[in-house]
């Protein structure tokens, strides 16, 4: 092999290998697939979307079931090393609700979520989610408000509620009346798209 080619060769093996830019999806047991196999999941098919498209993002689903405000703080700082997101996919608060948690400590949660998220150099898209109205007309629009409040006050995009045109739909939900079951999935892939996809092109 001549002398140049050689040196070409180790100079290309040397060069740092470009990892994928990444998305991380946050969440809880609506992004987790609760009751349903994983992969007819929304972040699954959101995953082939992205295929479909050409893009070169990679999603990582961190959403555990059962999770909430405060386990998402816990667990930001070293899922932000671990994977190094581009995008992050927030959609969390869900269970905060369920249990009566304060929409204030969960709001504050969700800032300092964000917040060290940005820090990261990640972009964030919050996910708002909302509550079954047997809790309460007051703490129910407490909860809810926290969603439109945060994207205001820290100019990130809101996907207004995601179970939008589902939760109240008996086809598209699960027996327990909370969990979205595998015919909504492609409509909650949609329901992201208009919001994700801008920001990888």
């Amino acid at each position: 092999m001549p002398r140049f080619l050689f040196v070409v060769i180790i100079m290309l093996m040397s060069l740092p290998v470009m990892a994928k830019p990444v998305i991380l999806v946050l969440g809880d047991s609506i992004s987790a697939g609760y009751g349903i196999d994983s992969k007819e999941g929304w972040v699954a098919l959101l995953q082939k979307k992205l295929i479909n498209i050409k893009s070169t993002y990679s999603i990582s689903n961190a959403s555990i079931s059962g999770e909430t405000s405060a386990g998402g703080l816990r667990r930001i700082d070293p899922l932000l090393v671990s994977d190094d997101p581009d995008i992050i996919l927030l959609q969390l608060g869900a269970n905060d609700g369920l249990r009566g948690l304060s929409p204030v400590q969960m709001k504050n949660n969700l800032v300092a979520i964000i917040q060290r998220s940005q820090k990261s150099g990640a972009k964030v898209i919050l996910l708002g989610m909302k509550i079954p109205p047997n809790y309460g007309k007051r703490y129910v629009d407490m909860f809810y408000n926290v969603y439109p409040q945060l994207a205001k006050e820290l100019n990130i995009p809101l996907v207004p509620f995601l179970l939008e045109d589902v939760a109240l739909n008996k086809d598209l939900m699960q027996a327990d009346g909370l969990h979205p079951n595998v015919k909504a999935q492609a409509i909650l892939a949609e329901k992201i798209e208009p919001y994700l996809f801008p920001l990888i092109k």
